[in-house]
């Protein structure tokens, strides 16, 4: 089923009102502009016809004038002649002729009237289909420029993810590396306590020993009890 179902509805038509009402313009537009070529075509070829019906008429025309001034000379002729009979006869085909002559030109006026107004709606219908054409073009741009700006930010969208990811990343392995300093700082410590320890250990035993044997010695110097 077609957008237009005469071509005054192409001429009429409001290409805005529409794509506006259209659920896919898209798709709209390409179709108003195939029902357009079509139709175009269609007329063309009405209005071809129409030029060979005048061509036709014309030579018909052409062929009836001359018979129209043949009859006329024959009349003429005849009267020269004395033959009022013949004449009367003459005129009578000349007047058949004119008759048949006036209903051609009738009908080469109409052809005439007819591609006229063709002429004048091919004219309309090719500024149509020139303003169709015109915003498919608009709306194939604009639908590049969208989708150009939607990946754009799709990228810059992914880019940015993609920074705060490494940043994240960055950081995580700045913690890591501050982290694994100190555990290195406190390496060994652990050890050197322990030795100092026992070292301490070690003095503090040999001052005991000292004083035992202090607490022997004189205990040995110590008179006996009787």
């Amino acid at each position: 089923m077609g957008i237009f179902s005469r071509l005054t509805d192409i001429i009429n038509s409001n290409l805005t009102a529409l794509l506006d009402r259209a659920e896919d313009p898209q798709k709209m537009i390409r179709l108003i502009i195939q029902e357009m070529e079509e139709t175009l075509v269609e007329v063309r070829s009405s209005s071809a016809r129409i030029i060979a019906d005048k061509k036709d008429a014309q030579r018909r025309l052409d062929r009836l004038h001359a018979e129209v001034a043949e009859w006329e000379a024959k009349a003429t002729l005849a009267l020269e002649k004395n033959r009022e009979d013949l004449a009367r006869a003459a005129l009578a085909e000349k007047q058949v002729l004119q008759e048949e002559e006036a209903i051609i030109e009738q009908e080469f006026k109409a052809l005439d009237e007819h591609l006229k107004q063709l002429s004048g709606e091919i004219g309309q219908l090719q500024q149509k289909l020139t303003d169709a054409k015109a915003k498919q073009k608009s709306m194939v741009m604009r639908h590049q420029t969208v989708s150009t700006r939607r990946r754009a930010k799709e990228q810059l969208s992914r880019e940015s993810l993609q920074d705060a990811f490494e940043k994240f990343e960055r950081y995580e392995r700045r913690m890591d590396s501050m982290e694994s300093e100190i555990e290195a700082m406190d390496l060994g410590k652990g050890e050197r306590s322990d030795l100092a320890g026992e070292i301490d250990s070690l003095v503090r035993d040999d001052s005991i020993n000292l004083e035992l044997e202090r607490l022997k010695a004189k205990m040995k110097n110590r008179p006996e009890q009787n």
